[in-house]
């Protein structure tokens, strides 16, 4: 088993709104797994910080996380996301601006991981996907 991490996750414990223990609470030692989706996005933040100082932080915060496994996007992916973004056109909702969560969202169904995120909002209509919520740490099967 395991369990991907969003990216808002790894983004509160680099603010330090949340600890690395409380993410290891939150998951009760089940192994944690990255998104290159997330690295990306972290990357980007990273990169687009206006004070060097911040920058500098996130880049090491980032350079730590990466020592985290990190799930690979292949063509199962792809497939899963093509289903997903269908989905998801076929009700009238636009899914070009959740790509990346939509992205992730793959991964977690492709690996059969939950998802740990405090965005369940993000994710609320996406058919197969587990979550875990940041809040109660409950498991909640789409």
């Amino acid at each position: 088993m395991g369990i991907l991490i969003d990216t808002c996750i790894w983004v509160d414990v680099e603010r330090g709104s949340l600890s690395p223990a409380d993410v290891a609470a939150l998951t009760k030692g089940e192994p944690v797994f990255l998104s290159p989706v997330t690295i990306a996005e972290l990357k980007f933040g990273a990169e687009n910080a206006k004070d060097p100082n911040i920058r500098q932080k996130r880049l090491a915060a980032l350079a730590r996380l990466k020592k985290k496994p990190v799930l690979l996007i292949n063509e199962v992916t792809g497939e899963i996301f093509g289903d997903l973004a269908a989905q998801i056109a076929r009700t009238g909702t636009r899914h070009q601006h959740r790509v990346l969560d939509l992205w992730i969202a793959s991964q977690a169904i492709q690996y059969g991981f939950p998802l740990l995120t405090h965005n369940l909002k993000d994710f609320a209509d996406i058919p197969g996907l587990q979550l875990m919520s940041l809040g109660k740490a409950h498991r909640a099967k789409r």
